[in-house]
């Protein structure tokens, strides 16, 4: 029985991710100078103070995929981005809102009269 060399195992563990960090700073740091410091779900804007809560997601969900205009990414709280990968997790096991019969998202626009309103009030 072969034995484990846990010295090379853990510098191998080390090295891939202080790879993965160096990678993410380097398209995080592009995509916060591209994009406006706002959740592009829940619209919650950031500033300096809460940074650190405003990710970057990858839309095809391949860290590896990062164009420099870019157009694979998109700013999302912890929260939202939390929940867009829940959402890909359970589409891969076949769990998705087009098979269970609840339709795709929400329905209601609670600016739907307002165009009236405002002419109304004038």
């Amino acid at each position: 029985m072969k034995t484990i060399d846990h010295d090379k195992l853990d510098r191998i563990v080390a090295t891939a991710r202080q790879a993965a960090d160096t990678r993410a700073e380097g398209y995080r740091e592009r995509a916060l100078k591209l994009y406006p410091w706002i959740c592009g779900r829940c619209g919650r804007e950031f500033t300096h103070a809460n940074l650190r809560e405003l990710t970057v997601h990858h839309r095809d969900h391949n860290h590896d995929n990062n164009p420099p205009d870019g157009s694979n990414w998109e700013l999302l709280c912890l929260y939202c981005h939390d929940n867009e990968h829940q959402k890909q997790i359970e589409a891969d096991r076949g769990h998705t809102d087009a098979r269970d019969g609840r339709g795709g998202g929400a329905t209601h626009n609670p600016f739907a009269g307002l165009q009236g309103l405002l002419k109304d009030g004038k």
